[in-house]
């Protein structure tokens, strides 16, 4: 079977990928190796009937702010955003509580309450947020350099602007928390919102997760899909096959196929092989797609050097329950928050990040919990939740059944801490490990969630390794679309859709100019001193 690309792997990047491909005119042929699409955005009732889990991801609020997402007009194949009464919580182990409200207002008024002055300075950053969104989220989901996307957020800010987000971006969490706020509420929403990516509270760059999720919350909120993240994954894949993608799930791909120097299509376990006239896109991990599918002997040794150096990021564990009533929080504030950050205090969010990064399990844990119920009706029965929590080990322990036995019941002691009776409600539970974490999608490395770490040694034009920051690989006509490439982890299709840009591009009238110029980058880049 021959078509113009083939692209690997049917995640919402990948899905992407192929929606951009197929819109331009392309013949696409999309294999996953599951038996449904998705990748990490699927869900089952794996606890109780009538009780939806959300197997993987949860919330989307970078999906509802992508320019990506929302010019697929998803709506039209079946997505309906649902969003709790709050978007996101913190709660303290000593009862007290902290919170973003729909209404930036409310959020401010409810900080003031607890330290003055941080009313004021939390509408301070809503407004300066509101000044580069637009510009600023092109940016973030534009292939390097981003060119014209950086012109319109320089003719935004002004140069001393620019600066100002110059520094946000070397910045630390906690740095940025507490030069902007005297209470501890709006500093731990900042750190617990960083600590969603693996970069630590104090570590450069961290506050710019926390920054960009707790504006998000405020802006979009932290919306679900009615029904399931799967119905998200199935929107995905009805829009691709209304473009004429052909979709073939339960079909692992064992090899790229490359010959001169070029990816010509790929071998399916089984031994059919799926020609490519244009282009092979993979939406796998970048260790993956360079050592199992393409092989050593087509990468040079620079590239093959680069990846013993790849990073990932630490593992997780995710617990899942069926709860016969609402969370009996002592924090009012978390009550209607889709999601709750748990277990520490902004203190001891540092603790938890020292001890992941020497290998120690956390304890108490840090925990993201998610009440899906809250945030999505159709989710359980009326006056019942469904309910999980997840948080990171060192990828050292997910294998041992021991360690991971101790982490949940440190996840739950956690909860019972500050939501007393929790367990009285529990009528059943999933855990999720990182092994079967990982035995449900193949990129998720034991559980880590950002297709590999997000500190700056791993990012722009270092990730996933020494490169051009770009979908293109040193491969001709083979291009990274998952979240191993720039700009990385979270629902947002961008790297599918940049992928699929370079793939265009490089076809196109300017084809061959640009074509060399990749080869060009790459052989400077990789050249051996």
């Amino acid at each position: 079977m021959t078509s113009d690309a083939v692209v690997v792997g049917a995640g919402p990047n990948g899905l992407v990928a192929a929606i951009a491909l197929a819109d331009a005119g392309w013949d696409v042929v999309l294999v996953e190796a599951e038996d449904e699409v998705g990748g990490a955005v699927r869900s089952a009732e794996v606890t109780a009937p009538g009780f939806v889990t959300d197997l993987f991801s949860a919330f989307y609020p970078l999906a509802a702010a992508s320019p990506v997402i929302r010019d697929l007009d998803l709506g039209a194949h079946g997505l309906r955003w649902e969003r709790a009464p709050s978007p996101v919580a913190h709660a303290f182990p000593d009862g007290r509580g902290a919170v973003v409200h729909h209404d930036p207002d409310r959020s401010a008024a409810g900080f003031e309450a607890q330290a003055a002055g941080d009313g004021d300075a939390w509408l301070r950053m809503v407004a300066g947020w509101d000044a580069v969104r637009d510009p600023l989220l092109d940016l973030l989901f534009t292939p390097f350099p981003p060119v014209r996307a950086g012109l319109r957020l320089l003719g935004r800010t002004r140069v001393s602007g620019a600066l100002d987000l110059a520094r946000l971006a070397a910045l630390s969490a906690r740095r940025l928390g507490r030069e902007e706020f005297r209470g501890e509420g709006p500093r731990a929403l900042l750190t617990g919102n960083a600590m969603h990516s693996d970069l630590p509270p104090e570590g450069a760059g961290s506050a710019v997760f926390g920054w960009l999720l707790v504006m998000l919350a405020q802006d979009v909120g932290f919306p679900v899909p009615r029904g399931g993240a799967g119905v998200l994954a199935t929107a995905l894949r009805r829009r691709a096959e209304a473009a004429g993608v052909q979709v073939r799930c339960g079909s692992p791909v064992e090899e790229v196929l490359v010959a001169g120097g070029r990816a010509r299509g790929v071998r399916l376990r089984g031994g059919e092989r799926l020609r490519a006239r244009r282009a092979v896109l993979a939406d796998v991990s970048a260790p993956s797609l360079y050592r199992d599918l393409v092989g050593e002997r087509h990468l040079p040794p620079r590239l093959l050097h680069d990846l013993d150096r790849f990073q990932w990021d630490p593992a997780t564990l995710k617990v899942d329950w069926a709860l016969d009533a609402p969370v009996p929080w002592t924090a009012g504030e978390a009550r209607g928050a889709g999601t709750v950050h748990l277990g520490r205090d902004d203190d001891g969010l540092v603790d938890v990040s020292a001890d992941l990064a020497v290998g120690r399990v956390p304890d108490p844990p840090f925990v993201l919990f998610g009440q899906m119920t809250t945030a999505d009706a159709t989710r359980s029965p009326a006056g019942t939740e469904s309910a999980w929590g997840y948080t990171h080990v060192p990828r050292d322990a997910a294998g041992d059944p021991d360690a991971v036995e101790a982490v949940v019941r440190g996840v739950e002691a956690a909860v019972e801490q500050v939501a007393p009776g929790f367990g009285g409600h529990v009528v059943a539970r999933h855990v999720q490990g990182p092994r079967d974490l990982e035995g449900r999608d193949a990129n998720l490395s034991v559980g880590a969630l950002n297709g590999g770490t997000a500190g700056l040694h791993q990012q722009l034009v270092l990730r996933p390794t020494r490169g051009l920051g770009r979908p293109e690989t040193p491969v001709a006509g083979l291009f990274l679309a998952g979240a191993a490439a720039h700009p990385g982890g979270g629902v947002h299709g961008a790297c599918g859709w940049n992928a699929a840009v370079a793939a265009l591009r490089q076809e196109g009238t300017l084809g061959p100019v640009r074509r060399a110029l990749v080869r060009t980058a790459w052989s400077r880049v990789l050249r051996e001193d």
